[in-house]
């Protein structure tokens, strides 16, 4: 209990497995239900999870759900991180967490970090950033590149290991369900990464088009998910999907997803010399054949 799991090794010999435990997913989360649910009922389910995250304790026993996560927020910043590593300007890192989690699904610079929080070194952010990754509140992700020097100079996405955790924070829920939806599938996709499974990025042109997760597997970019949670308007719809054509030319990519409130089936396109399809899939639906 006292040991964070990048601390383990070297206190643990002979043969060990380290087994990170993350918050009950989508999946887990209707399961425990313990009722058999339909299409609606499932889709009825998200929106709960959606905000409140996947903390057992809050589900299974009458607390009050905001003042738990805060409390726990609270207590891993302390124990986990202020006391373990000495840190001394307490309000820095505090501020700097809250704003890490209630900025969730945005890119991140440090420079921009220290204009925004009472850390004003650079190197300090850095350092800070990864103890707070560590004590598992929140994780990074890198722009896609084939350069490893151009892709470290690039900035990260940053997300929260809970949604739950993210809205207790100070994050404007009904002002952005977009990112929450984005946040969920970046949990999901990192277990698969610590699972060893694949790696996963985000993709941005010149022109500054995004797609949201590239997940890689090997050399090999296997997947391109994007996720929108309303493409009711036609112009949103083209975006999308012009982002993911674009990169699915330059990835190399034929497997696209584009995740979202309600449209399932495919969707052709043919756009300059390019020409194939997209798969469009209810967040729900995704989220509840995750297997891990």
């Amino acid at each position: 209990a006292n040991l964070l799991s990048s601390e383990l090794s070297t206190h643990l010999t002979g043969r060990h497995t380290a087994v990170v435990l993350f918050p009950f997913s989508f999946s887990e989360y209707l399961t425990m239900s313990g009722n058999q649910m339909t299409n609606i009922e499932k889709k009825d389910a998200l929106d709960v999870y959606l905000s409140q995250g996947g903390y057992p304790e809050p589900l299974i026993k009458k607390v009050d759900r905001r003042d738990y996560l805060r409390t726990l927020l609270q207590s891993t910043l302390y124990k986990d991180i202020i006391k373990r590593f000495k840190i001394r300007s307490v309000q820095g890192i505090e501020d700097l967490t809250l704003y890490l989690m209630s900025n969730i699904s945005r890119e991140y610079s440090f420079n921009a970090l220290a204009g925004v929080t009472k850390c004003r070194s650079v190197h300090t952010i850095d350092k800070y950033i990864r103890y707070i990754q560590e004590a598992y509140l929140v994780f990074s992700l890198q722009r896609f590149s084939f350069k490893i020097k151009e892709q470290a100079g690039y900035n990260k996405k940053i997300y929260c290991t809970d949604n739950g955790m993210a809205v207790a924070s100070g994050f404007r829920f009904s002002e952005n369900r977009g990112a929450l939806y984005e946040n969920l599938v970046a949990i999901a996709l990192k277990k698969q990464e610590i699972s060893g499974r694949c790696s996963i990025f985000y993709w941005k042109s010149s022109n500054n088009e995004e797609v949201d997760f590239v997940v890689k597997e090997g050399l090999n970019v296997s997947q391109l998910i994007q996720v929108c949670s309303d493409i009711s308007n036609p112009q949103t719809m083209k975006r999308e999907m012009r982002a993911l054509i674009k990169a699915s030319r330059e990835l190399n990519c034929n497997n696209l997803i584009l995740l979202n409130d309600r449209a399932d089936r495919v969707e052709k396109f043919k756009w300059q010399d390019a020409e194939g399809e997209i798969r469009l899939m209810p967040l729900w639906q995704w989220l509840a054949e995750e297997k891990i």
